[in-house]
């Protein structure tokens, strides 16, 4: 026994001191928003120097039946440094993700600060019967990604104290919990904001990439809809059947805390349903029949460009009013602008990001960097035969291992987007495919990377248990449902690229379709 005791903490050691290693490593990075100005000045420089080399490149776009031949352009003249300098402002206002983003919050704001999306996680675990307890606490917690950060504060204190209800290990509940909302992050039932903005950034890339197409926010719809049944049955698989049994019993003490729904979350919840209800009804109207308001020509494609997130934007904002309203949450209009005023200062941090991101990628755009790097690495990856599926399955584990040093996801896809957006295409890849396997890699080792900006914040929760828990423990205790998310995520692509099934409304695997 001793021997084996020895062993274990040697393990523990060594463990501990890789997970040091990745997170100082991590730490010397810099902000995303150092990293895209970084990047933005080495195109400044990279520019000048494919331009005086004559750098050109010819390609054939499939989708358009064209030929075309890109040639270099400088910044690092007076016609490029006009460009930085007269540009720079309608470069960030009209960076597509900055709006998309912001008008969704707005709802998302009303409704988490009136108490109706922590009071419908509380409703839907609670209400539980015991042997789906587990399933829905993954299942609310990749729902409720759609809802910013509700799931991180609300759901995984939420789970422990749920599992511990029923006489079960609370950190196996919390467990459960963070790997729906952290690792299930891309997958749900509904449109999200995260949708939109992923959108918008491979829009942004596709126009740097010189592709005249955009794509929607519904892309990935189809491929996420059935992701949240995957990831729910897997979270539930990896809590049952190998955290829980491996945290053994629970000895701790009880917490007096309860997380029962009010009096008064009760009626504002039934008032929220009941608008919900009413605004579908609403929607149904305005989209449905042959001549819908909301149609044009018989069709719905500019409403689902242009009035898709406004449209999010009310799904939350109408019953997050209902139930401030019905709850005593909302007893005026000021209440309603502060929650909204509340929503828009926790995106400080984004707007700067979205400057220098925007100034990055329309620079990509203007020199023609990106479509030289894409074509030129489409050729060189053609060449060796590193396309189709394989290629896929790698883009895959290399966005998984970058999100391991940067958290935000669309930090990570500013960076990514305008090289492999591009480049994919000309392999014969659609846009929407390309960021479908994006969203896979960056979500599921969301739970075992130190630098995720919730990460401190859960070890602080399963302390509450076990004094004794740090980042090793946490990160020891989600690398199963890491390791099955990604395997179990990535065999469902491979189902879906080899059905060519599609894996959003009018949206595709390849090109051809």
């Amino acid at each position: 026994m001793a021997v084996q005791a020895k062993k274990a903490s040697k393990k523990k050691g060594l463990f501990n001191f890789f997970l040091d290693g990745v997170e100082k490593a991590g730490n010397k990075l810099p902000h995303p928003v150092t990293l895209f100005a970084l990047f933005a000045f080495a195109i400044i420089i990279i520019s000048e120097i494919c331009s005086r080399a004559g750098l050109t490149v010819n390609f054939y776009d499939a989708k358009f039946k064209t030929e075309k031949t890109v040639e270099a352009i400088s910044l690092l003249n007076a016609e490029g440094l006009r460009f930085m300098i007269n540009s720079a402002t309608s470069n960030f206002t009209g960076f597509h993700p900055l709006g998309t983003v912001l008008v969704a919050m707005l709802g998302v704001g009303v409704a988490e600060g009136t108490g109706l999306i922590n009071a419908s996680l509380k409703k839907l675990v609670l209400s539980t019967p015991k042997r789906l307890i587990t399933a829905v606490v993954v299942f609310a917690g990749v729902m409720s990604n759609i809802a910013s950060d509700a799931g991180y504060v609300v759901l995984v204190p939420l789970g422990a104290i749920v599992f511990l209800s029923f006489k079960r290990h609370p950190l196996a509940g919390m467990a459960a919990a963070f790997a729906g909302v952290s690792g299930g992050f891309s997958a749900n039932l509904l449109l999200g904001t995260l949708d939109p903005l992923l959108t918008g950034i491979t829009n942004e890339a596709l126009t740097a990439g010189g592709i005249s197409l955009s794509i929607l926010p519904t892309s990935n719809y189809y491929f996420m809809v059935a992701s949240t049944f995957l990831i729910t049955l897997l979270g539930t698989f990896v809590t049952e059947r190998i955290v829980e049994p491996r945290l053994g019993e629970y000895k701790g003490s009880t917490p007096d805390e309860t997380m029962e729904v009010t009096k008064e979350e009760k009626k504002g919840l039934v008032a929220a349903g009941i608008s919900l209800l009413v605004f579908a009804a609403v929607l149904l109207f305005l989209t449905i029949p042959e001549n819908a308001i909301l149609k044009i020509d018989g069709s719905l494609k500019d409403f689902t460009y242009n009035g898709l997130v406004p449209t999010i934007m009310l799904f939350f904002l109408i019953p997050g009013l209902a139930f401030g309203i019905a709850s005593g949450n909302v007893r005026n209009d000021k209440d309603v602008v502060k929650f909204m005023s509340k929503s828009m200062a926790t995106m400080g941090g984004y707007l700067v990001l979205s400057f220098f991101a925007a100034q990055f990628i329309k620079y990509f755009s203007y020199t023609n960097l990106g479509i030289i790097l894409a074509v030129s690495g489409a050729n060189f990856l053609e060449s060796i035969g590193f396309t189709g599926l394989p290629l896929i399955l790698g883009f895959i584990i290399v966005a998984g291992f970058i999100n391991l040093f940067i958290g935000s996801a669309s930090a990570k896809w500013g960076i990514m987007a305008p090289v492999f957006v591009p480049m994919m295409y000309q392999l014969g890849f659609t846009p929407e495919f390309t960021q479908l396997a994006y969203r896979i890699g960056d979500s599921c080792t969301n739970i075992i990377t130190p630098l995720m900006s919730y990460f401190a914040v859960i070890v602080v929760f399963a302390q509450k248990y076990d004094e004794d828990t740090g980042i090793g423990t946490l990160i020891s205790t989600m690398v199963p449902y890491s390791i099955m998310f990604l395997l179990g995520w990535t065999l469902l692509l491979v189902f879906w690229y080899i059905t060519g099934a599609p894996i959003g409304p009018d949206a595709f695997i390849h090109l051809a379709q």
